[in-house]
């Protein structure tokens, strides 16, 4: 019986090894895209835009883990600005996630995976009006400006976990990465019933 339970995990740690050396030990990706609002939160604000980073380790050639930096910007509509009676508004999310991440083809060209996990969200909404700035320069009005500019009238900013969760396709390319394509849930857990739901859809590379 022990030989047996040794065989299984020398055959395991054989196959952990294997998937090691085939697969390099860290990993890190870039990417752009746009982020659709969901829920309560698509009600409030429009369709905006999303930038990703990531870097982590790849604990064989089909679990790894990341750490996510994202930034999402989303614009407050219409409706909603009449409603409040101010101009112009903004919602943007700074997050911080660590997210495991499953190959199903790890080792083909065309790879599908899934990802989720948590980590610190900071949400920060911004009203503004415009304003309309003039300078000039004496002598030299060439290098005068007049134009348009906003002014920020309300601004508030609060930190709170959160979690998310999505799935992403990989195809290689010839500079030994891949190129990809993800879709992502994000839910901020805010008091009450206001949680902050959208869902970024990333176009990048990934190493």
């Amino acid at each position: 019986m022990k030989i047996a339970v040794y065989s299984i995990v020398a055959a395991l740690s054989a196959v952990v090894s294997l998937s090691a050396q085939e697969t390099s030990a860290w990993t890190f990706k870039l990417g752009a895209g746009f982020t659709e609002p969901v829920g309560r939160t698509g009600f409030y604000t429009d369709t905006g835009w999303t930038t990703s980073a990531g870097l982590g380790f790849n604990f064989n050639s089909h679990v790894g883990a990341l750490i996510d930096v994202d930034v999402n910007n989303l614009g407050v509509n219409p409706t909603t600005l009449s409603n409040i009676g101010v101009p112009g508004g903004s919602v943007s999310v700074f997050s911080a996630t660590l997210d495991p991440i499953v190959h199903l083809n790890p080792h083909g060209r065309f790879d599908v995976y899934l990802t989720g996990g948590g980590g610190e969200y900071r949400r920060e909404q911004n009203f503004v009006q415009p304003i309309y700035a003039s300078t000039g320069y004496g002598a030299a009005p060439y290098f005068g400006f007049a134009g348009p500019g906003n002014q920020i009238i309300y601004s508030s900013s609060v930190n709170k976990p959160g979690v998310d969760g999505g799935v992403g396709i990989a195809i290689g390319t010839k500079w030994h990465g891949k190129v990809y394509a993800e879709m992502k849930y994000d839910k901020i857990f805010l008091s009450g019933p206001y949680h902050t739901d959208y869902m970024p859809v990333t176009f990048g590379y990934r190493w």
